[in-house]
């Protein structure tokens, strides 16, 4: 089937079948403007008369379509969800989304939205953030040590992820998984996104470890840098 243009493809599938839906978005990268060839379409939908949440993954209108069916309450449990994690993709596809359809609800809803993306996740206390340098610590000994250059490909992948969830959690703001650990490091500070990048790119493409290990020791360096001698965790 001919691939139509995003919006009227979003239209017409909640037209078919979410006729009586009290509100619906439509999110993701091609609202972005990121899309890629195997992007597909992210759809929100609102209706009092859905008894639970749920989400199905279709092709209609020549698109992959994702839709998020929500009431008028289960949504606060998923922004709830999102929070505790600090991946606020719910609250995201709300307040980016292009409406599609809205009896008035949809206010609301993005409103709470907005309020969560702005205040950022729950803060971290100090002694998560102990922990966390532990287990990065840990992580970039093993990176350090490692000579078997096919296993260090998968530690490097650890760390990256580790450390880049505590760059952002220790200043606030929110993470991610996949392409949005990039997005998110851009959207706290492009210039430190540009040197963590870098320095990954440089071992992967050349196995040159020292722009990581570098990285990683500036990073914990301000909270007491590495951390192994002393650390107790569940010791009643």
């Amino acid at each position: 089937m001919e691939r139509l243009e995003p919006i009227e493809a979003a239209r017409l599938f909640i037209d078919k079948y979410f006729t009586n839906c009290n509100a619906a978005v439509l999110a993701g990268s091609v609202v972005r403007g990121q899309a890629t060839a195997t992007s597909d379409l992210d759809i929100v939908v609102f209706d009092e008369q859905i008894e639970s949440s749920f989400r199905e993954s279709v092709c209609e209108f020549g698109w992959p379509i994702e839709v998020f069916v929500h009431n008028l309450s289960s949504y606060k449990d998923f922004f709830l969800m999102d929070y505790h994690i600090a991946k606020p993709s719910m609250q995201r596809m709300v307040t980016e989304g292009i409406v599609l359809r809205n009896d008035g609800v949809l206010n609301d809803i993005k409103q709470e939205a907005e309020k969560m993306l702005v205040a950022g996740p729950k803060e971290w206390s100090e002694e998560t953030i102990r922990t966390k340098r532990y287990f990065i610590s840990d992580v970039l000994d093993d990176f350090i040590g490692s000579t078997n250059e096919q296993e260090a490909i998968f530690i490097a992948s650890s760390l990256s992820m580790l450390l880049h969830e505590f760059v952002l959690r220790v200043n606030n703001q929110w993470i991610g998984t996949s392409k949005w650990m990039v997005r998110s490091l851009r959207q706290y500070d492009l210039t430190f996104a540009d040197k963590f990048i870098e320095a990954f790119q440089v071992f992967y493409r050349t196995g040159e470890k020292t722009k990581v290990i570098l990285l990683a020791e500036q990073v914990l360096d301000p909270y007491g840098g590495k951390l192994f001698a002393g650390f107790s965790l569940g010791k009643k």
